[in-house]
């Protein structure tokens, strides 16, 4: 397969103090999206700050197979020209979605119903997991839909001819779900509804809106309902991506537990639906400060200025989950690192992401002598005066679960070591320059 690559092991050392700006990359979720929509609007999308990741970089790919014009101008610049909503042409070859569930969940949303076939596919870790939780409701609007054992990839799609709108209460919190559905709904006659027990992240419905489609949502007794008005004609429209506050995590992480360390994260998204993290955070007593607050690209965005010192373990409630579903294994770094304990509830979703990542993160983090306890649903982690290290962890082709330990090894008494570090530039292509140019010793 095109995203297989040679295993690459690397080593994290105890640091002196980090120091400096952290330049982290353009948010993954907003990127994602920017490009699909682009591709479904008339006109030129013009998008500064996208992440170049290579999830990033494969749903641009695949956007040029469903036949918009997709262009590099310049780093972290692009140019989409795209064929408007129900515009997709059949493509030639099989879609590589490689290690992304966001990418492969929203294109198959995207394509669900315009009347064309096409074939997805993607890296071990992504076949893996499941996608009868997105197939199922495409399924509803018209789609016929051939899986692999278990709902999983490879997966063909043949799109609907005459789809019909659908009306759907989501089995558990995913933005990914909510958001190939209202793709869906795009090219369907009539409403459209996504109706979630608990909001998750909302950048499909800021940047729907943005482009011109008529959506609304409001919180009833059913729950929080998303309406989207089907067969809408999208204008394209400028795109400046904020930061990604997942990516940032790492660095922040990194300040929070090396003593003496300070420095400054400017431009990343304070999305009230992704930032669970540092509400989190802020409770375990954690210096962070957040200066320059503003809106960029219909987000808001905050510079962020971290410093080292002293934290207590928190319990984290379940309805926290879904605003900081990426950042438990980042946190269950730093809860490490705190006095006493931090009980995650709410989890249960860690277990069908890249890799089952509270397994991932229990066994690493006991491999470098911390004690989890762990449920289906929950993970505690005691903290301790000073962390052992010493370990290797597996990273399970998971670049969250490769950089969390690789910032564990900053501050522990022995060295931290990953069995591969390679699927880091998913996300976050520039992680290691970037963290050794704070002072980072790793590699």
């Amino acid at each position: 397969m095109s995203h297989s690559t040679d295993p690459r092991p690397m080593t994290a050392r105890r640091s002196g103090p980090l120091r400096g700006v952290a330049q982290v990359p353009g948010d993954k979720s907003i990127s994602h999206r920017a490009l699909i929509l682009g591709a479904l609007s008339v006109g030129e999308t013009r998008i500064t700050g996208l992440l170049e990741g290579q999830d990033v970089l494969d749903t641009a790919k695949a956007m040029a197979a469903f036949g918009a014009q997709v262009e590099r101008l310049a780093e972290g610049e692009w140019s989409v020209h795209g064929v408007g909503v129900g515009g997709f042409s059949e493509p030639e070859g099989v879609i590589d979605c490689g290690n992304s569930g966001t990418g492969v969940r929203l294109i198959m949303g995207a394509m669900a119903t315009t009347p064309i076939t096409a074939t997805f596919t993607g890296d071990a870790s992504l076949s893996r997991r499941p996608m009868a939780r997105v197939t199922d409701p495409l399924a509803l609007f018209g789609a016929q839909i051939a899986a692999r054992e278990g709902g999983r990839l490879p997966i063909t799609i043949q799109g609907a001819a005459d789809p019909l709108p659908v009306r759907y209460r989501t089995p558990v919190a995913s933005a990914q779900i909510k958001s190939a559905i209202l793709l869906a709904g795009l090219n369907v006659p009539g409403e459209t509804v996504v109706i979630e027990a608990e909001p998750t992240r909302d950048h499909s419905e800021r940047m729907l809106a943005g482009f011109g489609a008529d959506i609304r949502t409001e919180t009833t007794a059913e729950g929080h309902v998303i309406t989207l008005q089907g067969r809408p004609e999208l204008r394209a429209q400028p795109v400046a991506v904020p930061r990604d506050p997942s990516s940032a995590a790492f660095p922040v992480a990194a300040a929070l537990i090396v003593p003496g360390s300070e420095i400054r994260v400017p431009g990343v998204s304070r999305n009230p639906t992704r930032d669970g993290l540092y509400v989190t955070l802020l409770e375990m007593g954690a210096d962070i400060a957040f200066e320059n607050t503003r809106e960029e690209g219909g987000e808001p965005v905050a510079d962020l200025v971290v410093r080292h010192g002293p934290l207590k373990g928190v319990t984290v409630p379940a309805d926290r989950a879904a605003s900081m579903i990426d950042e438990f294994p980042i946190l269950s770094v730093i809860a490490a690192f705190a006095e006493g304990a931090t009980v995650m509830n709410g989890v249960a979703e860690l277990r069908v992401k890249e890799s089952d990542r509270i397994d991932a993160m229990a066994r690493g983090l006991e491999a470098n002598g911390v004690r989890v306890d762990e449920t289906k649903d929950s993970m505690t982690v005691h903290g301790m005066a000073q962390v052992p290290g010493g370990g290797m962890a597996v990273s399970h082709l998971d670049h969250r679960i490769a950089m969390s330990f690789l910032v564990l090894g900053l501050a522990t008494q022995a060295p931290v070591s990953v069995d591969d570090g390679s699927p880091i530039a998913t996300s976050f292509p520039d992680f290691l320059p970037l963290m050794q140019g704070l002072g980072a010793d790793l590699g």
